[in-house]
């Protein structure tokens, strides 16, 4: 199939592009690209003055500016001993297509990043095409190419289709994986459809009045098996197929997508004219550029990112409307509640609440002089918990401290050297691989009964907690000895009259 004479093969295809443009007029494209575009390419294709054009459409976007003054500046484009100032000089060194590609690259990727779409499978397809982007970028620059960045538009746009389906067209697309199986969707696209979702991204790129290069080039090209030279057409096609199938490969993060991935880099090395080995490290330079830059992806480790987001902001909203809600379910149960069970719950909100790693409820056995765990949540705590065990005779550490002193402490940095002699051997061998953690006493009428402890892992940047946060915990820690001491009083009553 050739992109150049493409026609709606179906009336169902016609009918599905009729409703896919509908529901874009409804929801604003995808979600703002094709105005960005409509600008970029007047600028591009302007009949009058056409570097003033591009330049004044480039300088009316801060982050455009800085983007083409750096590529400018680079090693690939600059002189020896040449220094770009501003766009209009940037203009000539870079030439009207190259600025008009990387601004074009620039607006997708931000338009897809700032998308939050209601599918899954959108935002799946949506960092998918930026990686692609990534990798077409970093191969094209391996090779010395000055076509780098209409490499990155051809890449992101290859999966175009499925972009536009599973963003616009959710009942459709579950369909297709209805139909067909996840993975398998494009299988199922003729009959569900009436066109295939390649089809479905030549007749948007059209729709947008995208420049028939940038079409040539979302063309899927198979690598030359004899490795004869390709034509300059057919090498853009090529990277921007491998790319696109490179990143739908990355994105999983597995073994099995890295040998697809080493698997399509012999393929292709003999077509783009690179070296496998030069590949290899241009794959790896995008796939760690795609770790910081996507959110839900396996590579980007969604987990720790989020952690260390939430660790960064601790005065967010989320963690103290729990904190906050489990004080009140604190003060609704303390005349029902036993002290176990209130202890439960407010480590429970604390845990939530802080996002802490690890959380522990110690106990005191006044009969055995010690201290032991009771409750334990957060990864492997189960096998820890039996043995964080200590006696209740004063030792010069962190927690006997923060129990005699009957006053909440914040341990920001447990790895610094000179307070390793205030940590105790059974911290030290269970809980070692905190960064920081808080400890909060329990007592009944002046005498230690236990404590609270959380802990933030190194998937935490350095904590500070401000004073909300400690009033916050104060008001759980003051309700739980409220109840250990109504318990007392209750004893005494019970053996008076007894």
């Amino acid at each position: 199939m050739n992109p150049d004479h493409f026609t709606v093969p179906t009336q169902l295809g016609k009918n599905t592009l009729d409703l896919l443009w509908a529901r874009t007029r409804q929801q604003g494209d995808m979600p703002g690209f094709a105005k960005a575009i409509s600008a970029i390419l007047g600028a591009m294709r302007g009949e009058d003055d056409h570097e003033f054009d591009i330049t004044q459409t480039v300088l009316s976007d801060p982050v455009l500016t800085h983007k083409v003054l750096r590529l400018a500046n680079s090693g690939m484009y600059s002189a020896f001993g040449q220094r770009v100032n501003t766009v209009s000089k940037a203009v000539l060194v870079l030439g009207i297509d190259a600025i008009g590609h990387l601004a074009l690259g620039l607006k997708l990727i931000e338009e897809l990043s700032q998308a939050s779409p209601d599918s899954v499978s959108a935002h799946v397809e949506m960092e998918k095409a930026v990686l692609a982007g990534m990798v077409a970028q970093q191969v094209a620059t391996s090779a010395g190419s000055l076509q780098a960045e209409q490499a990155v538009v051809c890449s992101m746009l290859h999966t175009l289709g499925r972009m536009m389906v599973t963003f616009y067209m959710t009942d459709f697309w579950a369909r297709m994986q209805a139909h067909a199986g996840p993975g398998n969707e494009a299988a199922a696209a003729r009959e569900i459809l009436g066109l295939s979702l390649q089809e479905v991204g030549y007749a948007t790129a059209a729709h947008w009045g995208l420049p028939q290069h940038l079409i040539n080039g979302m063309h899927p090209m198979e690598p030359s098996p004899d490795n004869a030279p390709v034509s300059g057409a057919d090498w853009m096609a090529g990277l921007s197929t491998m790319a696109a199938r490179c990143a739908d490969s990355l994105w999983h993060d597995d073994a099995a997508g890295a040998a697809q991935v080493h698997a399509l880099i012999d393929d292709y090395a003999g077509t783009l004219g690179i070296a496998a080995a030069d590949l290899v490290v241009a794959v790896d330079k995008a796939k760690t550029m795609a770790a910081a830059d996507l959110s839900i992806a396996p590579l980007s480790k969604p987990a720790e990112r989020r952690a260390r987001q939430l660790a960064s902001t601790r005065m967010r909203a989320e963690g103290n409307r729990v904190l906050i809600g489990g004080l009140a379910d604190l003060r609704s149960a303390i005349g029902s509640a036993s002290p176990g069970q209130m202890v439960s719950m407010a480590l429970e909100t604390l845990h939530q609440g802080f996002d802490f790693s690890r959380s522990v409820a110690f106990v005191r056995n006044h009969r055995d002089h010690l201290y032991s765990a009771r409750i334990s949540m957060g990864e492997g705590m189960a096998d820890l918990q039996d043995l964080m065990v200590f006696g209740d005779a004063y030792e010069p550490n962190v927690f006997h401290a923060a129990l005699n002193s009957d006053r909440v402490i914040f341990i920001d940095n447990a790895r610094d050297p000179k307070f390793a002699a205030k940590l105790p051997q059974w911290w030290k061998a269970t809980l070692s691989d905190a960064r920081s953690f808080v400890v909060l006493p329990l007592s009944a009428n002046g005498h230690p009964t236990g404590f609270l402890y959380g802990d933030w892992d190194d998937s935490f940047p350095p904590i500070q907690l401000n004073q909300t946060e400690f009033n916050l915990i104060n008001d759980i820690r003051a309700l739980l000895v409220q109840s250990v001491e109504m318990r007392h009083q209750l004893e005494l009553v019970a053996n008076k009259v007894a």
